[in-house]
Formats: C-alpha cells, sequence, structure tokens
C-alpha cells in the first residue's frame, strides 16, 4: 500500500488565510458584490414565525388550508398581545423600534432560545440606517496571552478573535487543529489564519472533522449570531459573503437563519498524525476582551488522551513551547 501524501496549501493560500488587512484605521466602506447586507430584524421575525406551527402555540386550524408554513402574522401578533397591523409595520420595517416589552413576548411566541433572543434584541437595536465600518486589527490582549502560555504543550488551545481569526495558538492547538498551516502565520495580519475560512474552503480541515455537518451548522449560526452584535463590521460582512459566494454548503446552512453560541462542543477528528481523536471544547470568555475566545482542547476517552499525549510529545520533540502572536503593539479593539 502507497502511503497517502498531503499536499500542504502555500502560506498565502487563499482557503486558509485571512483577507488580507486595508488598513489600521476605522473607516466607512461602501457595499461591495463580496459583502453580505446586514440582517433585518423583519427578516429574522419572519423566518422564526415560520418554523412555529399553530400546534407548537396550542390553536386550532379545524383542517384549513393554510399558505404559510408556520404562524400566520395576525395570529403572532394576537399571541403576543399587539395589534396585527402593527406587527405586520414591525416585520416590513416600518414601525420603529420595538419596545422591550413586545420583544419579549414576541420571543415567548417564537420559543426562541436565550441566543436566538439576544440576537432578536441586537436586531431590534440596529440603526435604520447605518455604513459598514472597517475596524482595527484584532490583537489579543496580554492577559489572555499569558493564560495561554501556562496552558504549556500538554493541552491544545487557540485564541480566536471576533470573526475566528486565529490571534495566537500553541503549537499543540495548531497541531491539532491545523497542522498544515504556518505556525507563525498569526504573525503576519496578512497571513493569519482564519477557521471560518479554513472551515468551508479546505479540504484538509474538512477531512480533519468527522462530524463535519455538525460543527459546520454551529460555526454558521454563530457567524450569524456575532453579525447581529457588530452590524457594522466590514470585516465581517466580507467574510460572510465569501464564503455565501463560494461555498454552497455554507450558502444552504446561512439561509436557514439558526442561531447560536459557541462555548462548548465536541469535535470527532481523524487526525492525519496521530489517528483518531474525540476531544471536547470550550471556550473561555475573556472580561477584558469579550470579542476574543480561548479555546481549550481535552480528550474524551483514553485513546483520545493518549492521541493528544503523543501529539504533545511530537511537539515537544521538535522544538521548545512557544506561542504564535501578533508581534504589533497590544491594544483591545471595540
Amino acid at each position: 500500500m502507497h502511503p497517502t501524501v498531503r499536499h500542504r496549501p502555500p502560506d498565502n493560500h487563499p482557503r486558509v488565510m485571512g483577507t488580507p488587512p486595508r488598513g489600521t484605521q476605522k473607516r466607512t466602506v461602501a457595499p461591495t458584490l463580496g459583502v453580505m447586507e446586514l440582517e433585518s430584524l423583519g427578516a429574522y421575525l419572519k423566518n422564526r414565525r415560520d418554523r412555529v406551527t399553530p400546534a407548537d402555540v396550542g390553536l386550532r386550524t379545524y383542517g384549513t388550508s393554510r399558505r404559510v408554513p408556520g404562524l400566520r402574522r395576525e395570529e403572532l401578533a394576537q399571541l403576543a398581545g399587539v395589534s396585527a397591523g402593527y406587527y405586520t409595520r414591525l416585520e416590513q420595517g416600518q414601525a420603529g423600534t420595538a419596545s422591550q416589552q413586545v420583544l419579549d413576548a414576541l420571543a415567548g411566541v417564537l420559543q426562541l432560545d436565550p441566543a436566538e433572543t439576544g440576537h432578536l434584541n441586537n436586531l431590534a437595536r440596529q440603526p435604520t440606517t447605518s455604513r459598514l465600518v472597517r475596524p482595527r486589527p484584532e490583537r489579543p490582549h496580554r492577559r489572555v496571552l499569558t493564560l495561554l502560555a501556562s496552558l504549556g504543550e500538554t493541552t491544545p488551545a487557540v485564541v480566536l478573535g471576533r470573526r475566528g481569526d486565529v490571534l495566537a495558538w500553541n503549537r499543540t492547538g495548531h497541531a491539532l487543529v491545523a497542522e498544515h498551516v504556518d505556525f507563525g502565520a498569526p504573525h503576519d495580519l496578512a497571513r493569519r489564519p482564519s477557521i471560518p475560512r479554513m472551515f468551508f474552503l479546505d479540504s484538509l480541515t474538512r477531512d480533519l472533522h468527522c462530524n463535519w455537518d455538525e460543527l459546520a451548522r454551529t460555526h454558521v449560526a454563530y457567524l450569524r449570531l456575532t453579525a447581529g452584535r457588530y452590524p457594522t463590521d466590514a470585516r465581517l460582512a466580507e467574510l460572510i459573503g465569501e464564503l455565501a459566494m463560494r461555498s454552497s454548503d455554507f450558502a444552504r446552512l446561512w439561509a436557514k437563519g439558526d442561531v447560536a453560541d459557541c462555548t462548548v462542543g465536541t469535535m470527532r477528528l481523524q487526525h492525519p498524525t496521530v489517528g483518531r481523536a474525540d476531544v471536547d471544547y470550550q471556550v473561555w470568555l475573556q472580561p477584558e476582551s469579550p470579542d476574543h475566545r480561548l479555546e481549550v482542547y481535552t480528550p474524551n476517552d483514553t485513546a483520545s488522551a493518549d492521541a493528544l499525549r503523543l501529539l504533545s510529545n511530537q511537539v515537544a520533540d521538535q522544538q521548545e513551547p512557544e506561542v504564535a502572536l501578533s508581534k504589533a503593539p497590544q491594544h483591545l479593539d471595540r
């Protein structure tokens, strides 16, 4: 049997690297073909309304035919305690700002979970007209880097930015999730790896994850939640637009309208170096830089623990522990 040879993409391959920064100062930008339009409150309400059936909320239909997959506007309005006319204007973007009481009532009828409710509130607070702004490149806070370094190389870990860019990683974290990418790539803003781009545009990353479909849904749902939090972020809009154009899987999942936070989960890996490994990921949020997430990976079983130990030993044999991070002056993005 001939060994399988994996060809490593160049360090600047567009499948695995982030979009090069276009300046370091905030500035407004006009939408382009690669920029995803902002989601509106009305579009989200309709998406959720279509998912709730009369039976879900205790309504009887008496066998009559229905032209909508879920609740009618007037049904949702009645259950939420608002007039049908007001709700129609709200869904059409003509009602102005909705009160918190109305939003809470709608969230209850639509059976939204906490992440979905948060997204509803974020959309309701968006200005009716807003221009996209290009934020400064993200830098990990020094305390996050200190915490990452304290984990050593026995525990794989990655620091992720607002849009899923790798801001830093230890060598075991790098070897676990992206060993085909240059370890030093987070140093260079033009080559900084983007986990969402890798997940949807890089075949090696896709081959790594045995539960790719499950994780793909989580990635898209979390990007939608982030887009609601930062509706004027041009870099985020460009990322979503690029993925929607270049990945049919992403476009299909984005059209579903799912929203979810991403704090814990399981990755079932078929790793090219150490074989099968089932690992849990858990996210440590950073109070001083809430956009940034320290993602830590721990084994699910004895075999997976052995695989991670082997990976850690290989890393230790290759080089002294080191954290990849940007050498630019540290600051927080707001």
